[in-house]
Protein backbone atom coordinates (compact mmCIF):
# COMPACT_ATOMS: atom_id res chain seq x y z
CA UNK A 1 0.00 0.00 0.00
CA UNK A 2 1.35 3.35 -1.18
CA UNK A 3 -0.14 6.44 0.33
CA UNK A 4 0.29 9.68 -2.02
CA UNK A 5 0.94 13.17 -1.59
CA UNK A 6 -1.79 15.56 -0.61
CA UNK A 7 -3.67 12.86 0.58
CA UNK A 8 -4.87 11.78 4.09
CA UNK A 9 -4.02 8.42 5.84
CA UNK A 10 -7.52 7.44 5.76
CA UNK A 11 -7.83 8.46 1.84
CA UNK A 12 -4.99 6.00 1.02
CA UNK A 13 -6.06 3.19 2.65
CA UNK A 14 -8.83 2.94 0.79
CA UNK A 15 -7.50 1.86 -2.35
CA UNK A 16 -4.34 0.07 -3.28
CA UNK A 17 -1.27 1.28 -5.51
CA UNK A 18 2.13 0.59 -6.40
CA UNK A 19 4.63 2.52 -6.41
CA UNK A 20 8.14 1.68 -8.77
CA UNK A 21 10.94 3.97 -10.35
CA UNK A 22 10.89 5.07 -13.80
CA UNK A 23 14.59 6.50 -14.87
CA UNK A 24 15.10 7.16 -11.11
CA UNK A 25 11.33 8.90 -10.53
CA UNK A 26 8.78 7.49 -8.40
CA UNK A 27 5.62 7.08 -9.71
CA UNK A 28 2.41 5.43 -8.73
CA UNK A 29 0.66 3.11 -10.77
CA UNK A 30 -3.50 3.00 -9.52
CA UNK A 31 -5.50 0.10 -9.68
CA UNK A 32 -7.64 2.49 -12.22
CA UNK A 33 -4.71 2.57 -14.90
CA UNK A 34 -3.87 5.85 -13.73
CA UNK A 35 -0.68 6.52 -12.83
CA UNK A 36 0.74 9.45 -10.67
CA UNK A 37 4.15 11.33 -10.47
CA UNK A 38 4.19 12.94 -6.66
CA UNK A 39 7.52 15.41 -7.41
CA UNK A 40 5.48 16.63 -10.09
CA UNK A 41 2.29 16.42 -8.64
CA UNK A 42 0.74 14.79 -12.05
CA UNK A 43 -1.49 12.49 -13.21
CA UNK A 44 -1.22 10.33 -16.37
CA UNK A 45 -4.01 8.63 -18.34
CA UNK A 46 -3.42 6.74 -21.83
CA UNK A 47 -6.41 6.00 -24.03
CA UNK A 48 -9.15 7.38 -23.18
CA UNK A 49 -11.02 6.79 -26.52
CA UNK A 50 -14.18 9.03 -25.72
CA UNK A 51 -17.21 8.47 -28.11
CA UNK A 52 -15.55 4.85 -29.30
CA UNK A 53 -19.47 3.76 -28.81
CA UNK A 54 -20.79 6.06 -31.15
CA UNK A 55 -17.94 5.56 -34.14
CA UNK A 56 -19.05 1.57 -33.36
CA UNK A 57 -22.53 2.70 -34.02
CA UNK A 58 -21.80 4.52 -37.15
CA UNK A 59 -20.42 0.88 -38.53
CA UNK A 60 -23.40 -1.03 -36.98
CA UNK A 61 -21.78 -2.69 -33.73
CA UNK A 62 -24.28 -1.52 -31.31
CA UNK A 63 -22.44 -0.75 -28.24
CA UNK A 64 -23.93 0.83 -24.62
CA UNK A 65 -23.77 4.92 -25.67
CA UNK A 66 -22.15 5.89 -22.93
CA UNK A 67 -18.87 4.87 -22.65
CA UNK A 68 -17.71 8.71 -23.05
CA UNK A 69 -19.60 9.34 -19.47
CA UNK A 70 -18.61 6.06 -17.43
CA UNK A 71 -15.03 6.81 -18.68
CA UNK A 72 -14.94 10.27 -17.44
CA UNK A 73 -16.44 9.53 -14.27
CA UNK A 74 -13.75 7.04 -13.23
CA UNK A 75 -11.12 10.33 -14.20
CA UNK A 76 -13.28 12.25 -12.07
CA UNK A 77 -12.76 9.62 -9.49
CA UNK A 78 -9.29 8.89 -9.73
CA UNK A 79 -8.88 12.95 -9.97
CA UNK A 80 -10.53 13.21 -6.66
CA UNK A 81 -8.47 11.20 -4.74
CA UNK A 82 -4.86 12.41 -5.98
CA UNK A 83 -5.62 16.24 -6.21
CA UNK A 84 -3.20 16.88 -9.09
CA UNK A 85 -1.87 19.82 -10.36
CA UNK A 86 -1.81 18.48 -13.59
CA UNK A 87 -3.91 15.94 -15.42
CA UNK A 88 -1.78 14.42 -18.95
CA UNK A 89 -4.38 12.52 -21.10
CA UNK A 90 -1.33 10.58 -23.22
CA UNK A 91 -3.14 10.46 -26.85
CA UNK A 92 -5.94 8.80 -28.48
CA UNK A 93 -8.31 10.97 -25.56
CA UNK A 94 -10.27 10.90 -28.08
CA UNK A 95 -11.28 7.52 -30.51
CA UNK A 96 -11.21 9.31 -34.03
CA UNK A 97 -11.14 12.75 -35.99
CA UNK A 98 -14.84 13.08 -35.50
CA UNK A 99 -15.09 12.38 -32.29
CA UNK A 100 -14.77 15.85 -30.36
CA UNK A 101 -18.02 16.82 -32.36
CA UNK A 102 -20.07 14.09 -31.16
CA UNK A 103 -19.40 14.51 -27.35
CA UNK A 104 -22.74 15.82 -25.57
CA UNK A 105 -22.90 18.89 -23.84
CA UNK A 106 -22.84 16.36 -20.29
CA UNK A 107 -19.64 15.27 -21.50
CA UNK A 108 -18.17 18.67 -22.07
CA UNK A 109 -18.96 19.64 -18.86
CA UNK A 110 -17.63 16.77 -17.18
CA UNK A 111 -14.31 17.86 -19.48
CA UNK A 112 -14.08 21.12 -18.63
CA UNK A 113 -14.80 20.15 -14.47
CA UNK A 114 -11.97 18.13 -14.36
CA UNK A 115 -10.07 21.14 -16.07
CA UNK A 116 -10.88 23.47 -13.41
CA UNK A 117 -8.55 24.46 -10.91
CA UNK A 118 -5.39 22.50 -12.63
CA UNK A 119 -3.27 22.72 -15.75
CA UNK A 120 -4.16 20.22 -18.63
CA UNK A 121 -2.63 18.60 -21.42
CA UNK A 122 -3.85 17.05 -24.07
CA UNK A 123 -0.92 14.94 -25.88
CA UNK A 124 -1.69 14.01 -29.44
CA UNK A 125 -2.13 10.22 -30.67
CA UNK A 126 -2.44 8.87 -33.91
CA UNK A 127 -6.26 8.39 -33.10
CA UNK A 128 -6.81 12.06 -32.49
CA UNK A 129 -3.83 13.99 -33.76
CA UNK A 130 -5.64 17.72 -33.53
CA UNK A 131 -7.64 18.41 -30.85
CA UNK A 132 -9.23 21.64 -31.12
CA UNK A 133 -8.76 24.74 -28.44
CA UNK A 134 -12.74 23.84 -27.89
CA UNK A 135 -11.96 21.45 -25.39
CA UNK A 136 -9.78 23.50 -23.04
CA UNK A 137 -6.23 22.64 -22.05
CA UNK A 138 -3.37 22.86 -23.91
CA UNK A 139 -2.22 20.67 -26.57
CA UNK A 140 1.58 18.79 -27.46
CA UNK A 141 3.16 16.01 -29.07
CA UNK A 142 5.24 14.98 -25.89
CA UNK A 143 6.15 16.45 -22.52
CA UNK A 144 9.25 16.14 -20.42
CA UNK A 145 8.99 15.89 -16.62
CA UNK A 146 12.39 15.83 -15.05
CA UNK A 147 14.08 12.52 -16.22
CA UNK A 148 10.65 11.47 -18.05
CA UNK A 149 9.53 11.82 -21.07
CA UNK A 150 5.71 11.31 -22.18
CA UNK A 151 4.53 10.84 -25.38
CA UNK A 152 1.64 8.65 -27.04
CA UNK A 153 3.60 5.98 -29.07
CA UNK A 154 6.35 3.85 -27.38
CA UNK A 155 9.38 4.26 -29.51
CA UNK A 156 11.45 1.22 -30.51
CA UNK A 157 14.55 0.21 -28.59
CA UNK A 158 15.58 1.40 -25.60
CA UNK A 159 13.91 4.57 -24.57
CA UNK A 160 15.46 5.59 -20.73
CA UNK A 161 11.98 7.67 -19.27
CA UNK A 162 9.78 6.93 -21.90
CA UNK A 163 5.99 6.61 -20.22
CA UNK A 164 3.80 5.90 -23.33
CA UNK A 165 0.24 4.34 -24.01
CA UNK A 166 -0.69 3.35 -27.24
CA UNK A 167 -0.86 -0.69 -27.10
CA UNK A 168 -3.33 -1.30 -24.11
CA UNK A 169 -0.91 -3.68 -22.61
CA UNK A 170 -2.87 -6.90 -21.36
CA UNK A 171 -1.73 -9.73 -18.87
CA UNK A 172 -3.54 -13.26 -19.54
CA UNK A 173 -2.86 -15.99 -16.86
CA UNK A 174 -3.99 -19.35 -16.08
CA UNK A 175 -5.14 -20.43 -12.42
CA UNK A 176 -6.37 -23.58 -11.91
CA UNK A 177 -7.18 -24.63 -15.54
CA UNK A 178 -9.02 -21.00 -15.54
CA UNK A 179 -7.87 -18.54 -18.06
CA UNK A 180 -7.80 -14.69 -17.01
CA UNK A 181 -6.88 -11.83 -18.91
CA UNK A 182 -6.39 -8.10 -17.13
CA UNK A 183 -5.23 -5.21 -18.21
CA UNK A 184 -1.36 -3.68 -17.13
CA UNK A 185 1.19 -1.76 -16.93
CA UNK A 186 4.73 -3.02 -18.10
CA UNK A 187 8.16 -1.83 -17.82
CA UNK A 188 11.23 -2.42 -16.83
CA UNK A 189 12.30 0.22 -14.53
CA UNK A 190 13.85 2.70 -17.43
CA UNK A 191 10.41 2.82 -19.30
CA UNK A 192 7.02 2.00 -18.96
CA UNK A 193 3.54 1.65 -20.97
CA UNK A 194 0.44 2.79 -19.61
CA UNK A 195 -3.25 0.34 -19.97
CA UNK A 196 -5.68 1.65 -21.92
CA UNK A 197 -7.94 4.12 -19.08
CA UNK A 198 -10.93 4.46 -21.24
CA UNK A 199 -14.22 2.05 -21.77
CA UNK A 200 -13.89 -0.43 -24.25
CA UNK A 201 -10.62 -0.38 -25.31
CA UNK A 202 -9.62 -4.38 -25.19
CA UNK A 203 -5.96 -4.79 -24.91
CA UNK A 204 -2.80 -6.16 -26.70
CA UNK A 205 -1.13 -9.57 -25.06
CA UNK A 206 2.38 -8.31 -23.25
CA UNK A 207 4.07 -11.52 -25.10
CA UNK A 208 3.49 -9.88 -28.83
CA UNK A 209 5.73 -9.06 -31.02
CA UNK A 210 4.86 -5.74 -30.26
CA UNK A 211 6.47 -5.55 -26.85
CA UNK A 212 9.44 -7.40 -28.01
CA UNK A 213 10.64 -4.44 -30.02
CA UNK A 214 10.21 -2.43 -26.61
CA UNK A 215 12.05 -4.40 -24.17
CA UNK A 216 15.04 -5.79 -26.52
CA UNK A 217 16.22 -8.40 -23.54
CA UNK A 218 12.92 -9.80 -23.56
CA UNK A 219 12.86 -8.29 -19.47
CA UNK A 220 10.02 -6.51 -18.22
CA UNK A 221 7.75 -6.10 -15.36
CA UNK A 222 4.13 -7.04 -15.37
CA UNK A 223 1.66 -4.98 -12.40
CA UNK A 224 -2.41 -5.92 -13.64
CA UNK A 225 -5.29 -4.08 -12.73
CA UNK A 226 -7.61 -6.29 -10.24
CA UNK A 227 -10.55 -5.37 -8.41
CA UNK A 228 -8.57 -4.24 -4.95
CA UNK A 229 -5.51 -3.23 -5.96
CA UNK A 230 -2.13 -3.37 -8.65
CA UNK A 231 -0.54 -6.91 -8.27
CA UNK A 232 2.88 -7.69 -9.78
CA UNK A 233 2.63 -10.87 -12.23
CA UNK A 234 5.60 -13.21 -12.74
CA UNK A 235 6.91 -13.23 -16.43
CA UNK A 236 6.88 -17.19 -16.52
CA UNK A 237 3.29 -17.17 -15.57
CA UNK A 238 2.46 -15.45 -18.59
CA UNK A 239 0.40 -17.43 -21.40
CA UNK A 240 -0.12 -16.04 -24.81
CA UNK A 241 -3.93 -15.95 -25.93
Amino acid sequence: MTAVAGMTGTEARSFCTRSMQIAGTEVVADRSGALYVPAEHTLIVADLHLEKGSASARRGIMLPPYDSRETLRRLADVVARYRPRCVVALGDSLHDRSAESRLGSVERAEVSDLQTGRDWLWITGNHDPVISADLGGAVAASLHLGAIILRHEPTPGDAPGEIAGHLHPAARVVLGGTGMRRPCFVGNGMRLVLPAFGTFTGGLNVLEQAFATLFVDHHFDVHVLGQNGVYPLARASLRTD
